[in-house]
């Protein structure tokens, strides 16, 4: 039987939330999170501005991922320096940057966030294990434009109440799906984005046919952005054919030497 990695991190999760609530009640991080003013950079306008690919065909935006390790790959990156990461993403043409700060399987920190937030001109998403809205009070507090929001994380009606925070906060939550149920989840929960994760979050096996598979139950009108398993140009120009705004790399990015050039690379179709 596969291990189900996904609660691993929500039990660790867990434990972590317990000692930050014991360090910053959740009355103060709700009470300076709203007193911020909206972000500087709107991650869905980003995402949905319109977009050309390098020949004048369907284009897609890329939100690039900071990211040290993965619970399937360990370490990615050993000479890992988040700020350098994401300011040769800007250079290469990313729309926006993905953050980890989930600290005990893919070594994030928060501080790499708030240090890419404040310091590289991109809208950025605090990529996490969200189950508790003390976590986007403090997304908002780190700088960050969104945050996901993983529906096998969460029940319907926190989901819902979790899309809703967000919008008081001016944050765009992502909301991620992975099966046809969990599309239906997030398209009735309201949200503005939907994530489709090529990878299984219970077993880690990743297949680009998991987006065309469930694009066609995500409205019209709701923006989708494809999530893992894309390594070659080719890749997203077959998404932008299909119709998908964005794609989130991460790996097939970080693990290389030179990220600005890999980037345009992948955005040479």
């Amino acid at each position: 039987m596969a291990i189900n990695i996904l609660d691993k991190i929500i039990k660790a999760k867990a434990v972590r939330l317990a000692e930050l609530k014991g360090a910053v009640s959740p009355a103060d991080i709700e009470a300076k999170a709203r007193s911020l003013p909206p972000p500087a950079l709107d991650f869905l306008a980003a995402l949905t501005a319109p977009k050309t690919s390098a020949t004048g065909g369907p284009g897609i935006h890329v939100i690039a991922e900071v990211k040290k390790a993965s619970p399937s790959r360990g370490v990615i990156r050993e000479d890992f320096k988040p700020l350098d990461i994401a300011k040769g993403y800007l250079a290469g043409g990313a729309s926006a940057l993905s953050v980890l700060t989930e600290e005990d399987h893919f070594q994030g920190q928060d501080r790499y966030l708030r240090d890419i937030s404040r310091n590289v001109k991109l809208p950025t998403l605090r990529k996490d294990f969200i189950v508790d809205p003390y976590q986007i009070f403090e997304a908002k507090v780190l700088g960050a434009s969104a945050y996901l929001l993983i529906v096998a994380c969460l029940k319907p009606k926190q989901l819902a109440d979790m899309i809703a925070l967000g919008a008081e906060l001016n944050l765009t939550p992502l909301v991620e799906a992975h099966t046809e149920d969990e599309v239906k989840i997030a398209v009735d929960a309201g949200s503005p984005i939907i994530g489709i994760n090529n990878r299984d979050l219970k077993t880690f096996h990743t297949s680009l046919e998991t987006t065309y598979k469930l694009r066609p139950l995500i409205p019209a009108g709701t923006p989708v952005v494809s999530e893992s398993g894309i390594f070659r140009k080719e890749d997203l120009q077959a998404l932008a054919a299909a119709g998908i705004q964005a794609a989130l790399i991460g790996e097939s990015l970080i693990k290389q030497k030179d990220v600005t050039s890999a980037l345009k690379e992948l955005l040479s179709f």
